[in-house]
């Protein structure tokens, strides 16, 4: 019969194991923002990882494979369920769901916030078109502001004008990762996150996009989109200077490399679908304007 010290260090080990896996999993995938960078306070490296590793599986489930949409919303449901059974204390049986559950403990974080990000995959296995960008920004509610407010939730900066900006910062990046990947949307998930009643505006219709099609119609609804996303995120970029140290730091980066992004959407002309990246470069130079706290664009870019 195991001893109370001993349950406890099987339950130490099995909770270091957990972090490690959500450590791996964060540093696995490639993104245009840094995720759990070292720019971050110590304090809050594991966690951020732990949120990443949450929404990248929930991801998965909701992306990956071949399943039908039936079985990639009931496995979105037994992670909810799974999250809820781990906080009272029944077994996870999921490394990252056994994390989550202590992040969410230690750091007292609203669980409400990681059903948020699974709401948000469940939109992704059943709606494939948004009538405005009304709809657009609330999936951005679901999808991406989490993750911000998340953040501030661990440094203690939750402050309803931080999450203010915060959600601006979050939603305009969210629009510029819709924005890279127009086409592998579509042609992967029959997904179009761009506005229906813009694209009749403009005079886009679903072909521009199935046959990545860049006229100067798709051009001008494609750069009225980045104008968007430009405008979000310089709405929330003050947020980077009110925060202090590392934490300012790293906000910092994240805004100017969507913004430096952004302005290498704004930039294609002869395909509209190609997905630039930030190279090695660009990412020490966005380090380097962080740093040095540059000024940020007005809202309207005046």
């Amino acid at each position: 019969m195991a001893t109370a010290g001993s349950a406890g260090d099987i339950m130490s080990s099995e909770l270091d194991a957990a972090y490690r896996h959500c450590r791996q999993l964060a540093r696995s995938h490639y993104e245009n923002f840094p995720v759990a960078s070292l720019l971050l306070p110590r304090a809050v490296r594991a966690p951020v990882a732990v949120i990443y590793a949450f929404a990248r599986t929930a991801d998965d489930f909701a992306d990956e494979g071949n399943l039908p949409p039936e079985e990639r919303l009931a496995r979105l449901e037994s992670f909810g369920q799974g999250l809820d059974a781990a906080l009272s204390g029944r077994p996870a049986g999921d490394p990252v769901l056994l994390a989550t559950a202590d992040i969410i403990r230690r750091h007292r974080l609203a669980t409400t916030l990681f059903h948020d990000l699974l709401t948000a995959f469940r939109m992704d296995v059943t709606k494939h078109r948004y009538a405005d960008f009304a709809e657009v920004l609330g999936y951005c509610r679901y999808s991406a502001n989490p993750v911000g407010r998340l953040i501030l939730r661990l440094t203690a900066r939750a402050s309803s004008e931080n999450l203010s900006s915060s959600d601006a910062v979050c939603s305009g990046l969210q629009l510029v990762n819709f924005l890279q990947d127009l086409s592998q949307d579509y042609r992967e998930n029959g997904r179009i996150y761009l506005p229906e009643d813009e694209m009749r505006r403009f005079g886009v219709n679903e072909s521009h996009i199935r046959d990545r099609r860049t006229d100067a119609a798709m051009r001008g609804l494609f750069r009225h989109q980045v104008q968007r996303a430009r405008e979000l995120l310089a709405t929330g970029a003050p947020l980077g200077a009110r925060l202090p140290g590392r934490l300012g730091l790293e906000i910092r980066a994240i805004i100017a490399g969507g913004l430096q992004t952004a302005d290498k959407l704004a930039a294609l002309d002869e395909d509209v679908f190609a997905r630039p990246r930030l190279s090695t470069a660009d990412r020490l130079g966005l380090l380097w304007h962080a740093w040095r706290r540059p000024p940020y664009p007005s809202p309207t870019g005046a």
